[in-house]
């Protein structure tokens, strides 16, 4: 109705995922044959933002042994056979079309990774392409591109014989590079922890070098890197498990370094949740970890979900979906999929932007996604929507949000269906969101209640809010086609959204 409501209204214009070019990206299989493991995932939902339709890991150490044999661990290689042609079987009815098969350092390096590739093109049909360690470093990059677009930093991605940075800026990838810094690589080495570490600190600083100075974040791509993560979330006692963004310091990584070195590895494993063999890369891995640290001085550091594989799929969008929101494209996509009244939530934004338009950019966004979930979960039991927010928003594979933006898009969801909190998940995890993001979260959630109220078609208009904060007053016009929905209950909480602003109330009809 006004300038700013249009402004505002504009990430809710056509999603992409409505377009012919989006839609051929709606489900891409791609397997990352690395050093360690052998990993399928099935993208499929929101180009922008792609769910995890499947996703399969077989642990086949393909690099074991090979610093002293040259070869790949036949072992492995008969394992990673196996996976393959699972892989090109599952695909075949999940209608990915032909997989994206890449492989890494162990294949690119052995005597008989060709051989290997033949072997696997004779009996699967399926080609393996053999990147390099700046390609590597590259695809893994652009994954994290995926979630943060426009970041800027540092993208270390570590698998079992290598590992790769590469700098980010303003959404592009710049300098990168390839090192023999792997964990299976650096096990083989004769010397001990000593002589390891002398190793690890030469190689890091030659990449410095070569680098230059990395101030700005740190994304940690790589198994070895989310282990580590979870470690360190259990010696804090940290209680939101969502690897993706969660944010660590250089302090926190010399403590988790003593913590892994203080604990019996198998019973630590345990607690948290890491595979065996991921577990006994651990120890190498930190110290890795720790160098890069001292070396480049990041000033935060961040994990990343997403990476090589996540970069595969970020290859083939055009520019113009590289370009979109992930999070608001995601939300997008889950209100066109589950809600209603698909298109509803822009008009509930709308009607409540008279509250927030002061607010920071980055809140109003956050407050966008929320009206595009406001109705997603109406499936669920009266008496357990209000938790069924709120674990959705915590849990959920959605990019561009640190976890105290989780925590606010969740609150305010679980406000959307609740009046109160008290006997809810939130405070296990009130300690990480700030007092006044709280009440934010409060107002916005009792907004999407009581807008909810004044359902109509999804480009109808149910009035507007108008917000005096110097007079405390909010005032509500109602149009003439929605006089007639505002009966008790929709009183009452719009009196129960007045009182969390602190205001009296007019209506005028």
């Amino acid at each position: 109705m006004t300038d700013a409501r249009t402004v505002e209204s504009n990430p809710f214009g056509r999603p992409l995922f409505d377009k012919p070019s989006a839609r051929a990206l709606r489900r891409v299989g791609v397997v990352d044959v690395g050093s360690n493991s052998v990993r399928m995932v099935v993208f499929d939902g929101a180009a922008r933002s792609p769910a995890y339709f499947y996703n399969e890991k077989i642990m086949c150490a393909l690099g074991a042994g090979m610093s002293e044999t040259g070869h790949l661990n036949p072992e492995g290689r008969v394992r990673a056979l196996n996976a393959l042609k699972r892989f090109r079987r599952l695909a075949e009815g999940m209608g990915t079309g032909p997989l994206y098969i890449v492989a890494t350092a162990a294949v690119r390096e052995a005597r008989d990774g060709q051989d290997f590739c033949d072997e696997v093109l004779a009996q699967t049909g399926q080609k393996i392409w053999v990147i390099d360690g700046r390609e590597e470093a590259r695809l893994s990059a652009q994954g994290v591109l995926l979630g943060w677009p426009g970041s800027y930093g540092l993208v270390c991605d570590i698998g079992g014989s290598s590992m790769e940075l590469a700098e980010i800026q303003r959404g592009r990838v710049g300098r990168r590079v390839t090192s023999p810094l792997g964990p299976l690589k650096l096990r083989d080495i004769k010397g001990g922890k000593r002589e390891r570490s002398r190793y690890i600190k030469s190689v890091i600083s030659n990449l410095h070098v070569e680098m230059g100075d990395q101030n700005d974040r740190l994304f940690l791509v790589g198994g070895s890197w989310r282990a580590i993560a979870r470690i360190d979330m259990e010696r804090r006692g940290y209680p939101l498990h969502v690897l993706h963004e969660y944010r660590m310091t250089a302090k926190a990584v010399r403590e988790t370094a003593k913590f892994i070195a203080e604990h019996d590895p198998e019973a630590l494993r345990q607690r948290c949740g890491v595979s065996s063999s991921r577990m006994a890369l651990v120890p190498i891995a930190i110290e890795v970890l720790k160098e890069v640290v001292r070396t480049f001085r990041p000033h935060d550091i961040a994990i990343s979900s997403y990476g090589l594989r996540e970069g595969m799929l970020y290859e083939q969008m055009p520019q113009r979906l590289k370009d979109r929101d992930p999070l608001i494209e995601a939300c997008r996509f889950a209100e066109h999929k589950d809600a209603r009244v698909p298109g509803f939530g822009k008009v509930v934004y709308n009607f409540i932007h008279p509250l927030v338009k002061e607010w920071p950019k980055e809140r109003r966004r956050l407050i966008k996604a929320a009206c595009l979930l406001h109705d997603v979960s109406w499936r669920a039991h009266p008496d357990y929507r209000a938790e069924v927010c709120f674990d959705n928003a915590t849990r959920a594979n959605l990019g561009g949000l640190k976890h105290s933006e989780r925590l606010f898009l969740a609150l305010a969801l679980m406000y959307r269906y609740s009046s109160k909190h008290e006997k809810t998940k939130f405070g296990l995890f009130a300690d990480l969101i700030p007092a006044r993001d709280r009440l934010e979260a409060e107002i916005i959630g009792r907004a999407m209640r009581f807008a909810a109220m004044l359902w109509l078609e999804k480009d109808a208009d149910p009035g507007e809010l108008r917000w005096f904060p110097r007079k405390k007053l909010l005032e509500l016009n109602l149009a003439p086609e929605a006089v007639d929905l505002y009966g008790e209950v929709a009183q009452a909480r719009f009196e129960a959204l007045a009182k969390t602003l602190g205001a009296r109330t007019k209506v005028v009809t």
